[in-house]
């Protein structure tokens, strides 16, 4: 299989090698400090980087498609997040999904949180 590079120098397959899904959710989740995990077109994940770009961050959007081997990531993305995909993850944590977002950003703990993790100038 070959590699496929993402925004950032992430790496989807690294060095070709086969990397079980959560394996695979975890290194991309440690190699990123704001990360969603979302199907294409997904309108959520949409308003989600729409929202973090508005306060100055810039996600890396993994985008799943309706492959086996997407599925896979998909089911393990949700398993690490908060149970479904949209999945955001800040600073290696999973926030969950839209409504994760927006509760961190209403309760006023989202830029503070990305000023932690390095997603934000301070």
């Amino acid at each position: 299989m070959q590699a496929v590079s993402i925004r950032r120098g992430l790496t989807i397959d690294p060095a070709g090698e086969e990397e079980a899904p959560a394996a695979r959710v975890g290194r991309l989740v440690r190699e990123s400090p704001v990360v969603i995990f979302a199907r294409r077109g997904c309108y959520m994940a949409h308003v989600m980087k729409r929202l973090l770009a508005a306060v100055g961050a810039h996600a890396t959007v993994i985008e799943l498609g309706a492959g086996a081997a997407e599925a896979e990531l998909a089911a393990a993305a949700a398993e690490a997040g908060r149970g479904a995909v949209p999945a955001l993850f800040v600073g290696g944590a999973p926030v969950g999904g839209l409504e994760g977002l927006m509760d961190l950003h209403l309760s006023g703990r989202l830029v503070p949180r990305l000023r932690e993790v390095g997603a934000l100038c301070a």
